[in-house]
């Protein structure tokens, strides 16, 4: 348990507006430049973004905004909050595992995440040096093959992005995460616009929009709705203890309503540009696939980038643009043990820092065999790869998200939430009936959501993902 005194020892962001940034920086992954515009395309486009922004109000954005008010009660690292604001609500300790549970799940993202920033890093090389220039598709899933294969080049770039990640935690809330983020956000935006007017220009931007917005409801099933209920979740970050962390250092007169309201509009801008972008070029480009996932960014953009105007040049933003996306992202996994460890341990941050950098990165050789030494070592189906994969998205996460509203809708002290979310009294719904009409606050709202709704989506992407995925 910590003392008094070691309550709110990291800092306080510099504003609203910094934490704004962070908490986007760890919400804007790879994720939002791949999956999201594929997804979008393979469940009824512009139909299922619609259900995609239905689903994050109605899921995402209430359990994050449960999640940010335990980090800003408990003012510390995940664990450690927990701790604090479990013990205010004299309930069970064994809630306090939301906070391990989150900063496990961190660590074991980071430990694969990082594998694949490294192939970022490694492709702005690759463009650099002219190696994609009038590639075809073979010669690009050539060039792609090379990299994975080698446990040695594998490692070196998932030693450099894990040494960036480093570099910037060491720092600390003000001047690690904040002057990172500071920087980082603002440099991501202009990319995007940078490429969006290049999309529009140069790309095929009318498909584009036609692949990501043409309404067609008939295509979206159950199934969909699912998938839109999952993506949202996982798209803010929510359940690994980044969200928790940096809630910590939240200013305590913020709203916490309208900045995740504000995040998670920057999340979703994000995406779809990012999809715009992506398919504009995809689209002038002939035989690539639109749908092609993970292979879409390392195998089917490099061919167009090779074979289009100013390729080059776009192409090298492009993979700056990914790796600022994933860098921002990583850093928001590694605080919140970063910081645990300095109140539990008493270490410095750059010892607690390092330490698990470390661990992260022996963690990760695991991922990076996967590709090549160890391809053929699987459990129930799964290399080390895939199997962290789906642990931490399909248990890890939904578990945690499911604790958090459960605990902060039955558990917390009601007190302690009121003080934390008075600013959701103030706004009204006026809520019709053919007999009658009620007036209900945001507030009442919001806990009904995070009472009801967000168990029982958050439950139905549960079992979504475990029977998708179980190989036994």
């Amino acid at each position: 348990m910590m003392s008094s005194n070691t309550r709110g020892i990291h800092g306080i962001w510099m504003s609203r507006w910094t934490f704004i940034m962070a908490a986007t920086g760890s919400a804007v992954g790879l994720g939002n430049l791949w999956k999201f515009p594929y997804v979008v395309g393979n469940n009824g486009g512009g139909a299922f973004v619609l259900i995609y922004f239905l689903c994050m109000l109605l899921v995402g954005v209430p359990v994050m905004m449960a999640e940010v008010v335990l980090g800003r009660e408990g003012r510390n690292s995940p664990i450690t909050g927990m701790s604090y604001v479990v013990k205010n609500s004299e309930c069970g300790r064994a809630w306090q595992l939301i906070g391990w549970i989150g900063v496990i799940a961190g660590l074991l993202i980071l430990s694969f995440y990082a594998v694949i920033a490294g192939w970022g890093l490694h492709y702005i090389l690759e463009v650099s040096n002219g190696n994609v220039i009038g590639v075809d598709g073979e010669s690009a899933a050539s060039l792609f093959a090379d990299l994975t294969s080698s446990p040695a080049k594998l490692i070196a770039w998932q030693t450099i992005f894990l040494g960036m990640c480093l570099l910037v935690v060491t720092g600390g809330v003000k001047k690690g995460l904040g002057a990172a983020v500071e920087i980082l956000m603002p440099l991501l935006f202009v990319m995007l616009l940078v490429m969006l007017i290049y999309a529009i220009l140069k790309g095929n931007f009318v498909a584009a929009c036609r692949f990501l917005f043409e309404f067609d409801i008939a295509s979206v099933s159950w199934r969909a709705i699912l998938e839109a209920m999952g993506l949202a979740f996982f798209t803010l970050s929510i359940g690994m203890g980044a969200i928790m962390a940096y809630g910590a250092y939240m200013p305590e007169g913020a709203s916490i309503g309208r900045t995740v309201l504000i995040i998670s509009f920057f999340d979703s801008i994000v995406a779809i540009i990012a999809g715009l972008i992506i398919f504009s070029i995809v689209f002038s480009t002939s035989g690539i696939e639109p749908t092609a996932g993970p292979g879409l960014m390392f195998i089917s953009l490099p061919v167009a980038f090779g074979n289009m105007p100013a390729g080059q040049f776009i192409g090298i933003i492009f993979f700056i643009l990914v790796v600022i996306a994933a860098w921002s992202s990583a850093i928001s996994l590694l605080e919140p043990a970063a910081a645990w460890l300095v109140e539990a341990a008493g270490f410095t941050r750059f010892k607690a820092s390092f330490s698990l950098v470390g661990f992260v990165w022996l963690l990760g050789l695991g991922s990076v065999f996967s590709f090549n030494l160890g391809k053929d070592f699987t459990l129930a189906g799964f290399t080390i790869f895939d199997g962290l994969d789906f642990v931490t998205s399909n248990i890890f996460l939904p578990v945690c998200g499911l604790a958090i509203s459960v605990f902060v809708g039955f558990v917390m002290n009601r007190d302690v939430l009121s003080r934390q979310m008075a600013d959701l009294e103030g706004y009204l719904l006026l809520i019709k009936t053919p007999s009658s009409s009620k007036t209900l606050s945001l507030r009442v709202v919001w806990d009904w959501v995070l009472r009801f709704v967000a168990p029982i989506a958050i439950t139905a992407i549960f079992f979504m993902g475990v029977y998708d995925n179980i190989r036994f």
